[in-house]
């Protein structure tokens, strides 16, 4: 899956990553390959990824939404710690 975290001052991160959890607003999920479209707001906390290399990634968000659409990721944050 490709993944993108972007604020509203620059990109973050953009590449490919095996799975992500996210902190949404009811709850943190996880999103993993063939995952069904959808898009959910986002709380503050960790955005937890593991890449192709199975290293573990983890930024800190203020908050934000995420779009999930054919395999490809776009996390919108308020900001990133």
């Amino acid at each position: 899956m490709k993944i993108e975290i972007i604020t509203p001052d620059k990109k973050i991160y953009d590449g490919e990553i095996k799975s992500v959890r996210v902190p949404g607003k009811k709850g943190s999920f996880q999103v993993l390959k063939d995952h069904a479209p959808i898009i959910s707001t986002l709380d503050s906390g960790p955005v937890r990824m593991v890449d192709q290399d199975n290293n573990e990634i983890i930024y800190n968000i203020s908050g934000g939404v995420i779009e999930v659409k054919a395999n490809k990721i776009i996390l919108l944050a308020d900001s990133v710690n």
